[in-house]
């Protein structure tokens, strides 16, 4: 222990190591007593604005557990989806979001529930942070009748409230959320759109089209290239003259963001929701992420990449690790709050997995279901509005 009358002597290194590794452990298991506390957050890179978002954060413990719950559910759900596709129980295209966690969310929990979100078809995690059940999301993936799109959709069109799913076409979805924000600035309602793609779908002529309007009639659109460093099957740097994709926009201002911290993509999406909902018009945002899969099922993932490389960023930047270890090193949560989380977590996935196996499939008539708003194909025969008559009285 140090004297109290030798405050002026500079202490030896080990005993400042010893000090702070003493109120480290004393911060451990009192959660009871933490209920907030402040973080510093990862660098950003901004593009034709000077102030960006604050270098600190403040997170409470009922948002650390709730972050951290929900990014245990979605890595649960994804590790469970890729076991029933390797069991066959899940067949077709299926994009899992794994290491890419803090992206989700940390921008959900930065927007209101009725502001909009498109993506891409990389969409099991949004899906469920949209307000669909882990359930849901897996009874799709399986073609149940309980799935969030009625085992119609798969893995890569799922939707929800304000959601509106994941787009198979690459790039596609970039215009279309373009279109969302269009109609919330023509009604006036103050609402936003997430709109989401990949480092691959940034070379896409479409989105350089969709910047353009949106910046002419100044759209609230976010643009958000979510840059987890490989294509289908190669690097960003083999497929872009340029990866710098937060100043792709040229006229419309940008910024980069660490997307393996949850607290810092929630500040960096907080300061750009306020940006495009007070009239400025459309941003653009690079959250810098890692997948650990390969690009789809097809896809394995370690002939473009080593083994060694994806091990070492789980062990260096795994975002819910992170999460983990501020919540436990500034006392917000003890390890029973963590080891009680992962194990409702594990018992929800457990659920969801049995249901995902088990729900009855959808009924042959369910073909003929959503083919026209206003009901079935024999719904309008019957009032002899089908396709046909239709085409011959208009």
């Amino acid at each position: 222990m140090l004297s109290r009358g030798l405050r002026g002597i500079r202490p030896p290194l080990a005993s400042v190591k010893q000090a702070a590794s003493l109120r480290l452990m004393n911060k451990r298991g009192f959660s009871d007593q933490v209920h907030s506390a402040e973080f510093d957050l990862r660098e950003y890179t901004l593009h034709k604005i000077t102030d960006g978002p604050p270098g600190k954060a403040v997170m409470t413990r009922e948002e650390g557990l709730t972050y951290y719950r929900q990014m245990q559910i979605v890595r649960r759900m994804e590790t469970a989806a890729s076991n029933l596709y390797k069991s066959k129980v899940i067949r077709g295209f299926c994009h899992l979001y794994s290491g890419q966690e803090a992206c989700c969310v940390g921008m959900e929990a930065s927007i209101d529930k009725n502001d909009s979100v498109i993506t891409a078809y990389r969409c099991h995690g949004w899906t469920y942070m949209r307000g669909r059940s882990a359930r849901e999301v897996l009874c799709e993936l399986t073609g149940r009748k309980t799935g969030c799109t009625q085992g119609k959709g798969g893995s890569m069109h799922m939707y929800g409230h304000e959601y509106y799913g994941g787009n198979g076409i690459v790039g596609a979805q970039v215009p279309l959320g373009a279109g969302i924000a269009l109609a919330h600035k023509l009604r006036g309602n103050g609402r936003i759109c997430l709109t989401l793609y990949g480092d691959g779908a940034a070379n896409q002529g479409q989105l350089f089209e969709t910047y353009n309007m949106a910046k002419l009639w100044n759209l609230p659109c976010i643009f958000i290239c979510e840059n987890n460093g490989y294509g289908m099957g190669t690097s960003v740097e083999r497929a872009a003259a340029t990866t710098e994709y937060y100043s792709r926009g040229d006229y419309i201002p940008g910024i980069r963001v660490d997307g393996m911290d949850v607290l810092t993509v929630r500040e960096a999406t907080k300061w750009a929701v306020d940006y495009a909902r007070s009239g400025k018009g459309p941003i653009l945002m690079e959250l810098k992420t890692y997948r650990y899969y390969g690009h789809s099922m097809s896809d394995p993932g370690t002939s473009y990449r080593s083994r060694d490389e994806i091990q070492s960023v789980r062990k260096t930047r795994d975002p819910i690790t992170g999460l983990r270890e501020k919540l436990l090193d500034s006392g917000l949560a003890s390890t029973d709050d963590i080891k009680k989380i992962e194990q409702e977590a594990k018992a929800e996935i457990d659920e969801a997995v049995e249901c995902a196996k088990n729900d009855p499939e959808p009924p042959l008539d369910d073909l003929f279901m959503h083919v026209y708003s206003g009901g079935t194909y024999a719904d309008r025969q019957i009032r002899g509005c089908d396709v046909m008559s239709w085409h011959a009285t208009n």
